[in-house]
């Protein structure tokens, strides 16, 4: 056989291994969660199944903050505004503003950054996912000055999570090797009796009986977010920086709401326990720790299977929680001006 024919030979070999691994990449589906998107998990192993409730749109309208009873503060958790809603059905004028687009809102002039805003109302409720609210409180023991004026949105930040639709394949987007490298990455994870990071950022743990909680067909395998873990729990000092801040901004009431991270409700309850029973002493606002672990087991993918956040349904849920809640400090929304 002549140097050019085995050339040849190797050329179109190559070429149609390829080409499989770009039709098998086609009828990917496209990742529809945060953790099967960075840690290359197929979204027909690993995402959720049951299609998400829906809402009236109407409720999804936030008010301008001048005009707002609430001003919520808070992460991804709060961005599509769906926990909102069931204060919105209720009646409250609620503001929502994010995190992160001031670095740290814990800073010495935050009364009067508020007050710049022309927010009115009578209560400012603080919404941080565990996993990041140390770090919060730490940065903004340094800070003097909100470095942006206060903007909230009258939309929310983002779209709520929806199932792909018929179109969503053939999968476009996908690199050639997108396809194979997720089935790969699957079977690793189906086969394998101990727990495997992939690509860095997710963890896919053991969950017995998974599939009385989640709906994705690998149900008793669970993605996760190594940072759940990595950024180490709450502790007392946290609690007392909160505390800390609380006392020292006293113009307008303040509620605190620590989402759980989805590793501490579903694998390690106890993972930042001396913290959650501070907290609830200190009354600084709604235990979300006991509330996730009574409702997790009556709903069905309360959190995402293949995504950090709560799933709709669980922000529909929190939503109720928080009601009740924020009826305990204004038990009747304040009337709106004719």
């Amino acid at each position: 056989m002549t140097l050019a024919k085995v050339w040849l030979r190797i050329f179109v070999t190559g070429y149609v291994l390829v080409f499989a691994m770009w039709l098998v990449s086609l009828t990917t589906l496209p990742p529809y969660g945060d953790l099967t998107r960075i840690g290359h998990l197929p979204e027909e192993d690993f995402g959720w199944t049951k299609p998400a409730p829906t809402i009236d749109k109407s409720l999804l309208k936030a008010a301008p903050v001048k005009d707002a009873d609430i001003l919520v503060i808070g992460d991804s958790f709060s961005m599509t505004l769906y926990w909102q809603a069931s204060l919105v059905k209720a009646g409250y004028r609620v503001a929502t503003t994010y995190w992160g687009q001031y670095g740290t809102v814990m800073c010495k002039d935050f009364d009067q950054w508020v007050q710049r805003s022309g927010f009115k109302g009578k209560l400012i409720i603080f919404q941080s996912v565990e996993r990041l609210l140390d770090e919060r409180t730490v940065t903004g023991q340094t800070c003097d000055k909100v470095v942006k004026p206060l903007e909230a949105r009258l939309e929310p930040f983002v779209a709520p999570a929806q199932l792909p639709g018929p179109d969503a394949l053939p999968n476009w987007t996908a690199r050639f090797d997108t396809g194979p490298e997720a089935y790969f990455n699957a079977w690793r994870a189906r086969k394998s009796p101990v727990e495997l990071d992939f690509n860095k950022n997710t963890r896919v743990r053991m969950l017995p009986n998974g599939c009385q909680y989640f709906s994705h067909k690998e149900c008793e395998k669970l993605p996760v977010f190594i940072d759940d873990i990595g950024n180490g729990p709450l502790t007392q000092g946290t609690l007392e920086r909160i505390k800390a801040f609380k006392e020292a901004h006293p113009a307008i009431p303040q509620m605190w709401i620590v989402i759980p991270n989805k590793n501490t409700v579903y694998l390690q309850p106890d993972f930042s326990k001396d913290f959650e029973a501070g907290f609830r002493e200190a009354r600084l606002g709604p235990d979300i720790y006991a509330f996730a672990r009574e409702t997790y087991p009556k709903v069905m993918d309360f959190y995402f299977p293949n995504d950090t956040h709560l799933s709709m349904h669980g922000q529909l849920a929190l939503g109720e929680h928080m009601l009740a809640a924020v009826r305990e400090v204004l038990p009747v929304p304040p009337a709106k001006s004719p």
